[in-house]
């Protein structure tokens, strides 16, 4: 221990006599240690801590496999086949997406989120109650009581935390609704809620839309596999109820819901944390070529010291020490750089990174970053430490003490070392500049895909039309006619239109006949989007239309039911004909609310990337909402709101409080939600892409700077062993430019070995990123050759300075070393 002090003593005397090298090697190290632990947090948070609920490695997700993949939406008679499961599994929960928002009405209406749940749902996920109860299985029937359980947010923000609510009715889309539970504050849901109402499914419902999502309750002793296999048993019970339900080949499956919630956004934190990995990597071989140098400094020191005694162990012994207390001066430093590099880091991220809570509220600086930080830490200081306490441990004594101070001639073969780290870098900086450049041009390939539909001065904002009035069609059309007057007579406003979902937004889809042609083994022709409009919905987005005509006010419930579809559609079921004047059934056999007469192609518009702006238009299919029938419309007010989409001459929003003033007057007092422009949904839908995009061309940039640095140190320290030999070529007739040409060639030949090598690892490693891209490969030689060539031009430049300066050197002055 003595000596551990002695050396860490000694060690802290050498830094503060070098401020300049001290201050370089830990602001290198911060670098790469603040940057791996920022990404490493968010990391922890999304990928290993476990989900926040009492038994949460026994929670699994509820699924649907085919040859095609797993989906985890379900219908409520699949849910109903599932929980008959019940040999492995404990119990069942089944819950909507997230619904369309529940009003609470009154003096001051307010949209809250909701969701509707099954009585399963609490025991499931362990939920708390901090006052009164959950759900009964009574209560879940259908037609059953209108109770609620509240959040415990809710409960102190909008009720004070009245003790006595539990009892009481409030209202709830102008419905009374009894609140008999309050949850405990602990209880983090995803998605999260402010309110949890019964879901009351009919069991014997043969209803196949999927506007579910379902969990189960492992027992203790079960495992994942375990209920698959009951699972699939209870598919095949299925499949024969409902023949062809669930496909060729299809199933139930069950997977954990952690996995499930995060892969996602699995692959994308593991590339950033490998990339920032590679920066930190660089910034360890920068370091080690500084403590190189200053080893090739300290030979006479070593020296000495090997002479009065001390053995090759006790010498690298010293040197890891300072190495070490480097690099955990780095990692303190570190450590502040990446609390400030998460708050950074989340402030540009897409909003789609799950587990991370509202603005990032779940990601910390908790015990494992820390303890991750300190390992990182200390073993970036015995990494970086060890070539350069071997390499100087290694020196002859006798040949070292007979030197005089002057500077020996060195060359490049005699800093294998150094160089072998500088070509390293280089090729690390290649593989971070290749996947940065990938990314870069997947944006800008994306920022220029034509989006089908003009996203300019278009505000929209969200409604839900749960209640009485709003259960039948003609309730619900007549209040879209009254808005379509009241908001189109705002002077700016061009068009108005109702939808149940936006451009870039997805939706739901549903199966279709084309009346006249066989289906085969199938008993659909095919699938498509399925999208209810007003008539104003073409002209508010400026949807093209390549044949027939768009929908009018006489499109209404009383007119011959007709359709739109969209030219991928057309295609691929119309490849050499014209649809329209085609009949076709949509939705037949999904559930007894899509029974309805065939509807006439009435038209054909153009295609719009509904799916992302990476993906091709897949077939869509748009039908009046005033021709959708009551059940219909009932089940969607209750899991979709209706969308209102304004087009205006102006700022959109400038035009935002008389809009919602208007459709509050129109509905009764009902509030809007989710206010957005679609230029805002566009750029959503890039938000990820740009996010992945932005950090890995900072790691790039910053790996980049780091390989300039390091070649230009190793040039440079070249030069300065070299004066003495420089000193004799320049007076044996070598001119400048000679000098100039030879240490020029020297740096190249290092920096294109390393684009070499990189460029080679980055064909391997390129894979990875192939399902982020678009619109390139992930081997696209054009940004391979650009990569290289901006590398090999930076190199030049850090190789030319010290080329330059080894041109001034004086022979006179060279040659009085010796």
């Amino acid at each position: 221990m003595n000596l551990l002090l002695q050396d860490i003593r000694y060690g802290l005397r050498s830094f503060r006599k070098n401020p300049g090298f001290t201050l370089t090697a830990v602001a290198a190290l911060a670098l790469g240690i603040g940057g791996t632990t920022a990404i490493f947090s968010v990391v922890n948070t999304v990928l290993l801590q476990p989900l926040p609920y009492p038994d949460a490695g026994r929670i699994v997700a509820l699924g649907l496999s085919s040859p095609q993949g797993t989906g985890y939406g379900l219908a409520v008679p699949e849910f109903v086949a599932m929980e008959q499961a019940t040999k492995s599994i404990e119990s069942f929960a089944a819950y909507d997406f997230g619904g369309p928002g529940i009003n609470l009405t009154g003096d001051h209406p307010e949209q809250l989120q909701g969701i509707h749940v099954s009585a399963g749902y609490f025991q499931v996920f362990g939920a708390p109650m901090a006052l009164g109860r959950a759900f009964s299985a009574g209560e879940d029937r259908p037609h059953g009581p209108n109770v609620v359980v509240i959040s415990n947010g809710l409960w102190r923000s909008h009720f004070g935390g009245d003790p006595g609510l539990v009892g009481k009715t409030i209202s709830l889309g102008g419905d009374p609704y009894v609140v008999i539970g309050v949850l405990g504050r602990s209880f983090s849901p995803d998605p999260p809620a402010d309110l949890w109402l019964p879901l009351q499914a009919d069991p014997n419902s043969t209803d196949q839309a999927h506007y579910l999502v379902g969990a189960a309750l492992l027992r203790p002793a079960a495992t994942p596999d375990q209920a698959k296999a009951e699972l699939k048993l209870a598919a095949d019970r299925f499949g024969r109820k409902f023949p062809g339900a669930l496909g060729a080949q299809g199933s139930f499956t069950a997977a954990p819901l952690r996995e499930v919630q995060v892969s996602g956004a699995r692959q994308a934190l593991l590339i950033l944390f490998g990339a920032v990995g590679l920066v930190l990597l660089i910034a360890c071989a920068n370091v080690a070529n500084l403590l190189l140098a200053r080893a090739t400094i300290r030979r006479r020191e070593i020296a000495i010291r090997a002479a009065m005694g001390a053995g090759r162990g006790r010498i690298v012994r010293q040197l890891l020490t300072e190495s070490v207390l480097l690099a955990l001066a780095g990692g303190v430093l570190g450590l502040g750089i990446g609390f400030a590099g998460v708050r950074a880091l989340l402030a540009i991220s897409p909003g789609n990174i799950p587990r991370i809570g509202v603005q990032g509220s779940a990601v910390s600086l908790d015990g494992r970053v820390l303890g991750f930080t300190l390992l990182v830490s200390l073993l970036t200081g015995i990494v970086f430490g060890l070539i350069p306490a071997f390499n100087a441990s290694r020196s002859d004594l006798n040949l070292t003490l007979k030197e005089s101070g002057a500077r020996a001639g060195t060359g490049i073969r005699q800093n294998k070392a150094r160089s072998i780290l500088v070509v390293t870098e280089m090729a690390l900086a290649v593989i971070l500049l290749v996947g940065a450049a990938l990314l870069i041009r997947t944006f800008v390939a994306m920022r220029n895909v034509d989006p089908g539909f003009d996203p300019h001065n278009v505000l929209t904002m969200q409604m839900s039309l749960l209640g009485a009035r709003f259960e039948k069609t003609a309730g619900v059309t007549q209040m879209v006619r009254d808005a379509e007057q009241r908001v189109g007579g705002i002077p700016g406003v061009m068009a108005v239109t109702a939808t149940e979902a936006i451009p870039l937004g997805g939706g739901f889809g549903l199966p279709f006949n084309i009346e006249g042609r066989p289906t085969g083994k199938s008993p659909y022709t095919g699938g498509a989007g399925w999208d209810p409009v007003s008539p104003g919905f073409f002209s508010v987005y400026r949807i093209p239309l390549r044949r027939g005509r768009l929908f009018s006010d006489l499109d209404d419930a009383a007119a011959p039911g007709v359709v739109i579809i969209n030219e991928a559609m057309a295609g691929q079921y119309w490849p050499k004909g014209d649809p329209v004047g085609t009949q076709i059934t949509i939705g037949k056999g999904v559930g007894p609310e899509f029974n309805e007469p065939p509807r006439e192609i009435v038209g054909v518009v153009a295609n719009i990337r509904d799916n992302g702006l990476n993906h091709d238009p897949g077939p869509i299919m748009y039908v009046p909402l005033a021709q959708v029938n009551d059940g219909v419309i009932a089940l969607n007010n209750r899991f979709v709101p209706v969308t209102w989409a304004v087009r205006t001459q102006t700022q959109p929003f400038s035009l935002s409080a008389q809009i919602q003033e208007q459709l509050r007057v129109v509905s009764g007092g009902l509030p809007v939600a989710h206010i957005q422009s679609m230029d805002q949904v566009v750029s959503t839908s890039t938000a990820s892409t740009n996010f992945n995009m932005t950090l890995l061309s900072i790691f790039a940039a910053v790996a980049l700077l780091l390989a300039a640095i390091g070649i230009y140190g190793l040039m440079a320290y070249s030069v300065q062993q070299r004066t003495q030999e420089i000193g004799i070529r320049m007076a044996l007739g070598a001119g400048s430019k000679d000098v100039r040409k030879m240490v020029v060639r020297q740096g190249m030949l290092l920096a294109l070995s390393g684009v070499v090598l990189g460029g080679a690892c980055a064909l391997g490693l390129s894979r990875f990123l192939a399902s982020m891209l678009f619109g390139v490969t992930a081997r696209d030689p054009a940004t391979f050759a650009a990569v290289a060539a901006a590398l090999t031009l930076v190199a030049l430049a850090a190789t030319y300075v010290p080329a330059v300066r080894a041109t001034r050197v004086d022979p006179m002055v060279a040659l009085r070393y010796e």
